[in-house]
């Protein structure tokens, strides 16, 4: 029996865990003759041990793995492979195959493209070039993954026609939202359509939301924020496509810039470091699952879920 492990990052937010499960859900009718099944690497339940320890008792013997991470961080690179790596040593029997992060893909600049014309529409009409747009990431330790926003940031500003593109991050790295804010009041623009670029809702998402406001109450522009990604369609896609790689045998991450293999600039001493998770501490927030998938609800699972056991 085959099965699809959807690879979550996990958040505090509940919200956000909730987006994740909707778009297992949808996986789950894409692929009804496999067994979709879904873990966390921190924050939330199930973790990935949990969820392969289920789909093997279900008689899974293959699964293929699709990080659902949108850029090639430490998560993607490191903490996701050592989890698999780890679980597939404990299954001789057990095929696990790991497939790649989302990444830009021709769907996802549509689907970036869907979110910044949705926000625009329920605004005034304007021109684009009296317009700035500012995508604004999550930010990580890894320049390569921090330089895929920028890229995605420059093919939707150029693909668009805005007057001027930008990108600032919510954490990690530099130029931070909240100080990248105040530049952009000093530059042209009458508007600023900002894109967090996030599959769901969750602490940072708010975050950014809350400074946005806060900055559109003390300036003179416009300011407008697009939806996250959450379960369109276009996203959907990606995945599928990322599911055919592993089948096709070629689920290859590009490595030329990853610093864990050249030298990069500023991070020469990370080249061939160990690869390690650094999640144990984290690993879920409560003692199990909220709901188990095809659990019914019964009064004792509802104490259960009260006592957090």
């Amino acid at each position: 029996m085959k099965g699809i492990l959807i690879c979550g990052h996990g958040s505090r937010d509940p919200e956000g865990v909730e987006g994740f499960k909707a778009l297992v859900a949808l996986m789950r009718n894409r692929y009804p003759d496999r067994m979709v099944d879904y873990g966390f690497l921190e924050f939330a339940h199930p973790v990935y041990a949990a969820a392969v320890e289920r789909m093997y008792v279900a008689g899974v013997r293959e699964i293929i793995a699709i990080p659902a991470i949108l850029f090639a961080g430490g998560h993607a690179k490191n903490d996701i492979p050592f989890e698999m790596n780890t679980l597939q040593a404990q299954y001789p029997d057990l095929r696990i195959r790991l497939g790649r992060h989302i990444g830009i893909t021709p769907s996802i600049l549509q689907l970036a493209k869907k979110l910044v014309e949705q926000a625009e529409a329920a605004h005034p009409a304007m021109d684009r070039k009296d317009a700035c747009l500012l995508l604004v990431g999550r930010g990580t330790s890894d320049p390569d993954a921090n330089s895929d926003i920028v890229k995605l940031t420059r093919m939707l500003g150029e693909g668009l026609g805005f007057g001027f593109t930008t990108t600032a991050f919510i954490g990690v790295t530099q130029p931070l939202l909240k100080d990248h804010l105040p530049i952009i009041d000093h530059l042209p623009y009458k508007r600023i359509v900002a894109l967090p670029v996030f599959l769901f809702t969750g602490v940072l998402l708010k975050k950014i939301y809350t400074q946005l406001e806060e900055f559109s109450a003390i300036t003179n522009k416009t300011v407008i924020a697009t939806k996250s990604f959450e379960c369109d369609e276009l996203l959907m896609q990606t995945i599928d496509e990322r599911v055919r790689e592993v089948e096709d045998g070629h689920p290859n991450m590009n490595c030329q810039l990853c610093k864990y293999r050249t030298q990069i600039i500023g991070f020469e001493d990370e080249v061939g470091k160990e690869q390690t998770g650094h999640h144990l501490a984290v690993k879920g927030i409560l003692f199990e699952e909220d709901e188990k998938p095809g659990e019914k609800k019964t009064v004792f699972t509802t104490v259960k879920k009260i006592l957090g056991i």
